[in-house]
């Protein structure tokens, strides 16, 4: 069957996106998600034109149904920048497709830019193939068979057959490398603060004074880095511990959930005392916040870990801003 379609990828989308935050396996949409597989190169993609501008694309379909046999890419526009590898966070903006009979799955442009963190090992397989390569600033099509999607049962909640082959059209707007530990000038803090053993992702050890909690907020640089400044609004990679002043107790931790973390910052998403504390500081560095109840849970706490009196103990290490 050959016809000539015409989607416009803004029009009636209704799809779960993110304002620049990790992606994982429970932020992602459906479509973002698949399980691993080796890829190549082959052609199916010249049967796509792209028009339209660069905030409203026009992606046109001339020839349905179309498929690949393995993971394929068209560079649309070239980028100048660098190349992405596997160790990139990337914000992007994206139109997904069936190519079965073109139909729009999925969509962010002119909306929210999406984050997607190449490292992920939840991350549809093929997503990352026609990603790693391609140059910042790049517009393109990646063409994703079902063995680098969502394999033989499909996606019936994306209206994926399990033969179907989806189609992306990605704009990479930017990318960045996280750190893995935070490094830079060491900084003498004051006395009478919490001192902090950082080992890699491990949970930090932290040891309180057994002095009287701050009545106000702290914010006590352990290690200035010489990345970016941090601004309001960015999505801020982070190692973290945090333990209780009363008793040097931990109750939170990065690295007991496997990793760094994504926090968007410095909009009201996270407690008063990350906000405050974080925002300004640069990528690289190690910052000690001790956080008083009215610049974190109030009144009402945060049980069963921490209740209404309860003065925090953080040690954050900034590994990325985006």
């Amino acid at each position: 069957m050959v016809n000539s379609r015409t989607i416009r990828p803004i029009e009636g989308i209704h799809v779960r996106l993110f304002r620049v935050r990790t992606v994982s396996a429970t932020l992602l949409p459906l479509v973002f998600l698949a399980a691993c597989s080796s890829g190549g190169d082959a052609t199916g993609l010249d049967a796509i034109t792209v028009g339209g501008t660069e905030k409203i694309p026009v992606v046109t379909f001339e020839a349905e149904p179309l498929s690949v046999k393995v993971t394929t890419t068209k560079v649309v526009t070239p980028g100048r920048g660098d190349k992405l590898t596997k160790a990139n966070k990337v914000v992007m903006a994206y139109a997904l497709f069936n190519g079965k009979d073109g139909k729009q799955i999925s969509n962010s442009f002119g909306k929210d830019k999406v984050l997607v963190d190449l490292a992920s090992t939840t991350l549809m397989a093929g997503l990352i193939k026609g990603l790693t390569g391609q140059q910042v600033g790049s517009r393109f099509l990646i063409g994703v068979p079902p063995a680098d999607a969502f394999g033989a049962k499909g996606n019936a909640q994306a209206g994926v057959g399990p033969t179907d082959t989806l189609v992306y059209f990605v704009h990479i707007q930017s990318a960045s490398t996280p750190l893995a530990k935070a490094g830079g000038i060491v900084v003498q803090p004051r006395t009478g603060l919490p001192t902090a053993i950082v080992d890699g992702a491990k949970p930090a050890q932290i040891t309180v004074p057994k002095t009287a909690a701050p009545t106000k907020l702290v914010v006590q640089p352990l290690i200035r880095g010489a990345g970016a400044v941090v601004t309001k609004g960015q999505s801020i990679r982070v190692h973290y511990t945090g333990v209780l002043w009363k008793d040097g107790k931990k109750f939170d931790a990065s690295g007991d959930l496997g990793g760094p973390v994504d926090i968007k910052i410095g909009a009201g998403k996270v407690i008063p005392g990350w906000d405050k504390g974080l925002v300004g500081q640069t990528v690289g560095s190690r910052i000690l916040l001790v956080v008083p109840p009215a610049d974190g849970y109030g009144a009402a706490g945060k049980p069963p870990s921490v209740g209404p009196k309860d003065t925090m103990v953080f040690v954050f290490d900034i590994l990325d801003a985006t």
